[in-house]
Formats: structure tokens, sequence, C-alpha cells
């Protein structure tokens, strides 16, 4: 009695269908392989974070300029202030718009009248005495309204300076939080690198996998096996 074949597998050549559909199998992954390996593949995410994260620092740096550019000034200033103000600069400057002060005048004839009255009860009244007596007068008068100026325009400047040192730390701030800025995001960059690098490198193994697995899968029915 004759063998009975099975019309979907054909006997002609023995394993020759299952050897053809090894081999078209294998040129299929290998196919695919060389295709992911050489093909370009596909866009790294990391270049497009990337690409993302570049464009920040151009977008938020209007919102620090303006106290970056501030703070520079001010610490311009600051160091030429501090300069003139240890060289006595300041001091001679504001000396030099003292005016009387509205009372000077009136505590000047309140103190020589006092003392006119007790020269004269001491019987001294026009001695050079006396008149010594109310050119110290005078003087003690006068030092003590010019020192009364100085302590207030001393103390509008330190007013001053106060607000330049605001000013300046204002942009010690900003400056601080741009580089703070700027350093999260290289560090970001850094990680997204990574990342897509050994994306790629996993991408490339499994492409060099599917390669010599096919060349496996090939090399059976090119042999006759």
């Amino acid at each position: 009695m004759a063998a009975w074949n099975n019309p979907d597998f054909p006997s002609n050549g023995g394993n020759d269908w299952f050897k053809q559909m090894m081999m078209g199998s294998g040129f299929g992954q290998m196919a695919g392989g060389l295709a992911g390996l050489f093909g370009g593949g596909g866009r790294n995410p990391a270049d497009a974070a990337n690409k993302r994260l570049d464009n920040i620092p151009g977008q938020v740096s209007p919102y620090y300029q303006p106290y970056q550019q501030a703070g520079a000034g001010a610490l311009s200033d600051l160091q030429n202030q501090y300069k003139d103000l240890l060289s006595g600069g300041v001091y001679n400057k504001l000396g030099e718009g003292y005016k009387e002060s509205p009372g000077y005048q009136f505590k000047l004839k309140q103190a020589l009248g006092a003392g006119g009255n007790a020269a004269a009860a001491g019987g001294m009244l026009g001695t050079p005495q006396h008149e010594q007596q109310s050119m110290q007068i005078g003087n003690d008068i006068a030092s003590q309204d010019f020192n009364d100026y100085m302590q207030k325009q001393m103390g509008l400047y330190g007013l001053g300076l106060q607000g330049q040192q605001g000013i300046n730390k204002m942009g010690y701030d900003a400056n601080t939080g741009y580089g703070n800025m700027m350093g999260n995001i290289e560090g970001q960059k850094a990680a997204y690198d990574y990342a897509g690098q050994a994306g790629k490198n996993q991408q490339s193994q499994g492409n060099w996998a599917n390669i010599f697995g096919g060349l496996g899968s090939l090399i059976p029915g090119l042999f006759g096996m």
C-alpha cells in the first residue's frame, strides 16, 4: 500500500519545506538586525529633551537680567563708595555742604548772654578773660552745630549705602539662582544623554543578536542540513 502524502506538506526533497521556512525566517531576522544597525534607527528621545532644555536659559533670562545688571552696577558703586569712605573723601564732601542750623544763632546768643551776665557779676565784663571765654563759647556752639549736621548727613549716607547693598544682594541672589538653574539643566542633560546612549547600546545589542540569530537559522539550510 502506497504511503499517503499530505498535500499541505509536499514530500519532494524530504524536509525542504522546513528548510525553506527556517531560511526565510533567518533572512527576515537578519534583515531586521541589519536594518536596525545600519538603517539609521529611530530618533533618540534624549536629543529632543536636551533641545527643550537648551531653550530654558534664553526664556527665563529676561526675568533675571534686570537684577543681575542692577546688582553689578551696585557692586561697582559700593566698591568706590567704600574706598572713598575709608580715605576720608566722603566725610570731606559731606562737610563741604555744612550750613549753620536755624537754631545756631539762637543758641549762640543765649550762651553769650549767660556768659556776659556771669562776667558782669564777677567784675570781669570787657576784660581779655571775658573775651576769651566768649570766643570759647562761640567755638563750642559752632562745633556742636557742625557735629550735629555731620551725624545727620552720615545717617542719610548710611541709608543710601544700605539701599545699594540691598540692590547688590538682589543681583547676587539673581546670579545664584540663574547659576543653579544652569547647573540643574546640565545635570538633566547629562542624565538624558546617559539614558539615550544606554538605549542605543541596548538596541545595538539586539540588532547584532538578530543578525547572528538569523545567520544561525540560515547555516543549516545553506549546507543542506
